[in-house]
């Protein structure tokens, strides 16, 4: 199947594509929230949701009420920032009871979790590494991204060395040095625009023959097409940000919000 990405319109808060399938289209029709990155972790200067708990709640309850599915994109728990290292599975289960509200919403079944680098330890507990949806003629993939970084792919042990020892930074007081470096990271897996994660998702794209690829890792929304698939990434909502991917089938629209 051939899908068609025509720019439409763009707006302050959101970037809008339309879709336009030239096959025939199946009768399914799904609305798709996706949010990624939130990092909740274990309290203290180690925890970068930046949220209060019960504000975001409020955030899910829209999303709740307005989509019929909402895909938990990666990176969701902070499981690499323990005082210790190889704590991961304990810090899981402390980031859950310190967020148990937020905790407890995402085991109902609208919520599909995929866990990420920084949540790898789900996968102990069934949490899969990517979800994919057919719908309305579309095949879309969700999937974390870390996999496109070389770092985390390649040489994970010094991926989660770095983040610890990012950790320990935020806890010495140290944080405008962590922020610093940070956005020294961020430029590695952009490259103003020249993304690796956007590189690797689009060849697993045009490998599994997917027209909407979707990840997270980067913390920077897109809606970018490339040929005839869309790349889309869900930004974050750490350190107090709000970003969100809406995906509608039916209607072939696809965009990145910055609130509600």
């Amino acid at each position: 199947m051939r899908i068609l990405l025509e720019k439409r319109a763009v707006c302050p808060l959101f970037l809008y594509w339309s879709a336009q399938v030239r096959t025939q289209i199946e009768e399914d029709h799904m609305q798709i929230a996706v949010i990624s990155d939130l990092h909740l972790g274990t309290g203290g200067a180690t925890d970068e949701f930046g949220h209060e708990d019960h504000e975001f709640l409020k955030f899910l309850d829209f999303l709740e009420g307005n989509f019929e599915k909402v895909v938990l994109l990666d990176d969701i728990w902070e499981t690499l920032t323990a005082p210790s290292p190889a704590r991961e599975f304990e810090q899981l289960k402390k980031a859950q009871l310190n967020h148990a509200e937020i905790n407890q919403r995402f085991l109902r079944p609208k919520y599909q979790y995929i866990h990420g680098n920084h949540d790898l330890v789900a996968q102990r507990l069934g949490v899969p590494a990517e979800h994919t949806i057919h719908a309305d003629g579309v095949r879309l993939l969700f999937s974390h991204g870390h996999q496109g970084d070389g770092l985390c792919s390649t040489a994970r042990p010094v991926s989660e060395l770095a983040i610890w020892l990012g950790a320990w930074i935020r806890r010495l007081g140290l944080g405008w040095v962590y922020h610093h470096l940070a956005k020294i990271e961020r430029l590695r897996t952009t490259n103003h625009g020249d993304c690796r994660v956007r590189r690797w998702a689009l060849q697993e794209a045009e490998e599994r023959s997917v027209d909407v690829v979707v990840t997270g890792h980067t913390h920077v929304p897109v809606c970018d097409e490339s040929g005839n698939t869309l790349f889309l990434n869900s930004g974050t909502c750490a350190q107090g940000a709000l970003s969100f991917l809406s995906l509608d089938t039916g209607r072939g629209e696809y965009r990145v919000n910055f609130g509600f």
